[in-house]
């Protein structure tokens, strides 16, 4: 059939439109593998996101979810129990397919998990254990804080030798990490006192909060009350950081050695400076992968360990030196 002359343009557009098409879709590239199915959101409640070591829990939470399909709410309590019984109650009416907390204290926690329980939430730790009564668990995941204390400990005797000496701990009580870590500690120191010619005498327990500012303060309350000590334990790389600044106003860093814990970016480099002795190292990448992977197997009904322990690993000057991460 013979087309009308005003008709042939039209036809000549659309078989050009078409004939374009495939190439469109060669320039956007071979497809991409498809995002997984959503499956509903995570809650996690840390202790604080204003410990770098906590926002990488948080952040590996968030990024290994999204691998399976789950969306994330991470937020920080900041150290405050109250707030974070609102964010686990505020999960519960969000219907969360899991809950993911650091308990800022396990004892005052116990209610709200067990709010949780009620409502057949699996509920998970991360970092701080929970091992109050009364509470249902999906799976603990946390360093080895008392195999770390137990580290630590022998970092000490190490660092301060045959001389032996006064110590000072930089506490964080509320913390059942902080609690297994302290008594790690001071198991080795003891049994080193035991058969030791000169012992290490641990003269004083101070709260260094978790933080610089607080082990500062600590540590100047220590320096104070016993000016011939020979070394500090800080339960995390924050306070052994505080502390390390009240014993350079002091004019002491000669006298004074530090062990930390954690091997924050900033706590290697202090050890790579000669600020701190050493550290237990703990893997808090380690840590959030392992929750959302405990997840996983829940969702699919396979059994998931109710506790998980990564060892830490003591690091010193040495290891910092070959430390291609550090300045």
């Amino acid at each position: 059939m013979k087309l009308p002359l005003l008709a042939l343009p039209l036809v000549l557009l659309a078989f050009a439109v078409g004939c374009n098409k495939p190439a469109e879709t060669a320039k956007q590239g071979a497809p991409t593998t498809p995002a997984p199915a959503k499956k509903g959101t995570i809650g996690v409640t840390l202790l604080t996101l204003q410990n770098p070591f906590f926002k990488v829990i948080g952040d590996h939470i968030t990024a290994e979810a999204a691998k399976h399909g789950y969306d994330t709410i991470v937020l920080s309590a900041d150290t405050d129990v109250a707030r974070q019984a609102n964010h686990v109650k505020d999960f519960i009416v969000k219907k969360c397919v899991a809950i993911v907390l650091s308990p800022c204290e396990s004892r005052s926690i116990v209610p709200v998990i067990q709010e949780a329980n009620a409502a057949g939430i699996p509920v998970l730790t991360v970092d701080i254990p929970c091992n109050e009564p009364g509470v249902k668990l999906l799976t603990q995941v946390a360093t080895d804080n008392y195999g770390g204390g137990k580290e630590a400990g022998r970092a000490m005797i190490e660092a301060l030798g045959a001389a032996g000496g006064k110590v000072a701990i930089l506490h964080f009580k509320q913390a059942e990490s902080c609690r297994l870590r302290v008594n790690g500690f001071r198991e080795v120191i003891e049994a080193h006192n035991a058969k030791a010619g000169a012992k290490i005498n641990l003269v004083m327990e101070l709260d260094g909060g978790g933080a610089k500012d607080v082990g500062y303060k600590a540590a100047e309350d220590a320096l104070q009350a016993h000016g011939d000590l020979r070394g500090v334990f800080a339960i995390n790389d924050p306070s052994a950081l505080g502390a390390r600044a009240a014993i350079e106003k002091a004019g002491k860093t000669a006298q004074i050695v530090i062990v930390g814990f954690d091997g924050q970016p900033e706590g290697k480099q202090a050890i790579k400076d000669g600020k701190i002795y050493a550290d237990p190292i703990q893997f808090p990448d380690k840590m959030g992968i392992e929750i959302v992977r405990a997840i996983v197997k829940h969702s699919k009904g396979e059994d998931v360990p109710k506790e998980m322990l990564i060892p830490t690993s003591l690091y010193r000057k040495a290891d910092a030196v070959k430390d291609a991460t550090l300045k």
